[in-house]
């Protein structure tokens, strides 16, 4: 018997659906972390058990089913925002060296990956383990995705609105390259999928941070809802998609 696909198909409601997860991953993340107080190691350990009981539904699935996928998409984007925020505010370490860090955790397994299979296709993927390298990579982008986005504003002290403007732009970049050069699709795919990562963040953080901070001060409960509401429509239509191709 033929093995199925097991990921979404990379199309526009795919990024459409990716930005709005990593708004969401955003705002819950904070939410479970700040506006819950339960601090920043609870919080990773709340989002590290979802992520490893929606990873084990999704690959037990011998089939692609979008919202199992997509629940790790979101589990991804939430544990990289307690990771990010661990790594700089538990350890001090900073968002320069951690968003270094998190990309030598992603360059070494997508190294892995390519020298175990020969190749870094995310579309289609049938094997189990190359899957879980794919699961890898994704957590470590999404992760690298929020530091360097924190890193935007605290660091280089750009505004919310700003970071997420410049993060559009290396996007808009992405896209241009890969209509009008012969760029790896590949390599174009990882640094979209990256720098969606952090559009999303400064874009969640300029939905619910202070006025006074350039924030619109809707709060981590309101702006997470109303990303679960729009994301979970796009699961639906995914869903009806999928039933009319098979």
């Amino acid at each position: 018997m033929e093995k199925a696909n097991k990921v979404a198909q990379i199309t526009l409601i795919f990024w459409l659906m990716k930005i709005i997860a990593t708004t969401l991953g955003e705002t819950m993340g904070d939410y479970i972390s700040m506006t819950l107080n339960l601090g920043y190691l609870t919080a990773l350990l709340v989002t590290l058990l979802f992520f490893l009981i929606v990873l084990a539904i999704q690959l037990a699935s011998d089939r692609h089913i979008p919202i199992a996928y997509w629940l790790v998409i979101i589990a991804t984007t939430t544990l990289g925002t307690e990771i990010s925020d661990f790594i700089d505010r538990t350890l001090h370490l900073g968002y320069t060296l951690g968003s270094l860090l998190l990309f030598s955790g992603l360059v070494t397994v997508l190294l892995v990956w390519y020298k175990r299979f020969g190749t870094l296709q995310i579309y289609p993927i049938f094997n189990r383990d190359k899957e879980v390298f794919y699961w890898l990579a994704i957590l470590f982008s999404n992760s690298l995705g929020t530091a360097f986005g924190d890193y935007l504003s605290d660091v280089v002290g750009l505004s919310y609105l700003h970071g997420a403007l410049v993060t559009a732009g290396v996007i808009l970049l992405v896209v241009l390259l890969h209509y009008y050069t012969k760029i790896d699709h590949i390599i174009l795919f990882w640094a979209a999928f990256i720098f969606t990562r952090p559009f999303g963040a400064t874009f969640g953080d300029f939905l619910t941070k202070p006025q006074a901070n350039g924030g619109l001060a809707l709060g981590t409960l309101v702006s997470s809802l109303v990303a679960l509401v729009l994301m979970f429509m796009f699961i639906i239509i995914s869903h009806k998609r999928l039933n009319l191709r098979n």
